[in-house]
């Protein structure tokens, strides 16, 4: 009996392993795809004839207003309500957990409501006083509906991820972002027809898109929760250890759990927001209100875009640090601890370093390969890409200490950062001298004074075992090895062939090369390959080429 109850035990626990590692994978590819779909739309309207980046600049600005009351609305919500859901389910209360979800239903419901309503009505004093930009009434305007389904599909996603299904959660992002760049592409088509290619009317057509495709995900949603609906019935007929709580304390749980979440995502919201502020302002005072637009557009279009790619492969990471190093801790259990941080911070070191050289090195080509059609902005992307390995290793780190139960970290780090790059911002961008590069600069302060109060906040908390050769040396001489062989193919190849094809076989040629050294260099310990997916068959190629 005793042997037969471990083996069952052993089997549940190896199942949960599996479980978590393909919910890893799962969100991984949906933020990849996400990413990669989000890049086809931003390509096409920038290289789109009457749109480019003064559309960009219409719709990045309106786009950041749109955020923040998103934040203030939504974000936090899918974890806190995640909890709070998955506490009660793994006690068996489901009545209770169902109970959660229809308050805070109800409750976000009426906060997203509010947050439309907001934005609609205030869109003529946002575009024309706060944001000086007239053009983006009607995108604001478009934009407002979504707040309202956004909201209550945080809800929604949360519920399934408590319940641990976040296929649903991933699967509804996609759909989301499927139906956003396909509508994209039509409704701006068919407003430039209408409208004779009226820059002003192709971005409110752009922010449409997006409302629409919101409501698409909200509609994936509703429709799964139809097909469970019988499970939860008799989910909750089989409840035990329901307890009941008042409504207000409910309300109360679900947003004390979610404020440090939301916090942190406000201060990013609002380190967005001090560029749609200031930039086309204070640009306007040597430059035409045109070109200033433009030049906002480039910075919060393109290289916004281009910057934020290598975060979607890094999240997942941060996001599977947060249960893993929480569990640990119940535990007491400080190995794990350490091991699981150690671990992911070389990871995004490895992933956010050759990023950051690539881009750089890289900078022009890639705005020339993506965008033939408006290829500006090299120096602003160079100055941009230095922000990548400090934001990627920020996000790592916040994860740990967010499952470490120091919530509040992440969010004063990166508000002490925001402030820095707000008084750089009035400072550098008036100024002729640094003009749009002068945001790029803020931007780079910003997210090095949070990386610096977030590793410092993890060291005193977080025993790492990492050493300085491991981690920064002998990365920095793989990325060097990598960013002057890939320039040298660049060089050798440009004249021979086009330019844009020598760009894509250096890059390409960039990421075997990186990877070769990785391996030459013994960057991963025989224990860190295991823990790698598929990485039992990997050692053993490894140790057959006498490698390892």
């Amino acid at each position: 009996m005793t042997i037969s109850s471990s083996k069952e035990k052993t089997k549940k626990q190896k199942s949960n392993k599996q479980g978590f590692l393909q919910s890893v994978l799962t969100l991984m590819f949906s933020q990849v795809l996400i990413k990669l779909l989000g890049m086809i739309y931003t390509l096409y309207l920038t290289n789109r004839e009457g749109f480019g980046d003064e559309g960009n600049g219409i719709v990045s600005s309106s786009y950041q207003i749109y955020a923040m009351l998103l934040t203030i609305s939504s974000i936090g919500v899918p974890n806190a309500i995640s909890k709070l859901v998955s506490e009660r389910v793994a006690i068996g209360d489901h009545k209770g957990a169902y109970r959660i979800f229809k308050i805070a239903f109800a409750t976000f419901a009426v906060i997203g409501l509010i947050g439309s309503l907001m934005l609609f009505c205030g869109a003529h004093v946002i575009a024309y006083n706060w944001l000086q930009i007239p053009e983006a009434e009607m995108t604001l305007v478009a934009l407002s509906p979504a707040i309202f389904f956004v909201a209550i599909s945080s809800v929604m996603r949360g519920y399934c991820n408590g319940r641990q299904n976040i296929k649903a959660t991933a699967r509804s992002q996609t759909l989301e972002q499927i139906f956003k760049t396909a509508l994209t592409i039509i409704i701006v088509e068919i407003v430039a027809i209408i409208s004779h290619v009226s820059t002003e009317w192709m971005a409110a057509g752009a922010t449409l898109a997006t409302t629409i495709a919101t409501f698409a995900g909200f509609g994936y949603l509703y429709m799964y929760y139809k097909v469970i609906r019988k499970e939860i019935v008799k989910e909750i007929k089989a409840t035990v250890n329901y307890k009941y709580e008042r409504v207000k304390t409910i309300i109360k749980k679900v947003l004390l759990v979610s404020l440090p979440i939301a916090l942190t995502a406000i201060m990013s919201s609002l380190n967005k927001n001090i560029d749609s502020f200031t930039v086309v302002r204070s640009l306007k005072q040597f430059l035409p209100e045109k070109e200033a637009l433009a030049q906002y557009g480039i910075l919060g279009g393109k290289v916004d875009m281009l910057t934020s790619l290598p975060l979607s492969i890094n999240v997942a990471f941060s996001t599977a640090l947060v249960p893993a190093i929480a569990a640990a801790k119940a535990k007491k259990d400080r190995k794990t601890i350490t091991k699981k941080t150690s671990f992911s911070i070389l990871i995004s070191m490895l992933i956010g370093l050759p990023c950051t050289v690539g881009m750089f090195i890289f900078a022009g080509p890639i705005l020339h390969l993506l965008f033939p059609n408006a290829s500006a902005g090299t120096t602003i992307l160079q100055i941009s890409s230095l922000t990548i390995l400090f934001t990627i290793l920020d996000q790592t780190i916040n994860g740990a200490l967010q499952g470490y139960g120091k919530l509040m970290v992440p969010a004063i780090s990166l508000g002490i950062g925001v402030i820095a790059k707000l008084i750089l911002n009035l400072i550098l961008v008036p100024n002729p001298a640094f003009g749009a590069n002068g945001a790029a600069w803020a931007s780079v302060v910003c997210h090095m004074i949070a990386f610096i109060i977030a590793s410092t906040a993890l060291r005193k908390n977080i025993k790492l075992d990492l050493t300085f050769s491991k981690i920064v040396i002998k990365p920095a001489i793989a990325t060097g090895i990598m960013g002057i062989c890939s320039y040298y193919i660049y060089l050798s190849l440009n004249g021979i062939i086009s330019q844009n094809m020598a760009t894509i076989l250096a890059m390409i040629s960039a990421i075997i090369i990186y990877g070769i050294s990785i391996i030459v260099l013994k960057i991963f310990t025989k224990e860190e390959i295991l823990e790698i997916p598929g990485g039992t068959k990997i050692l053993k190629f490894l140790q057959k080429i006498k490698i390892y």
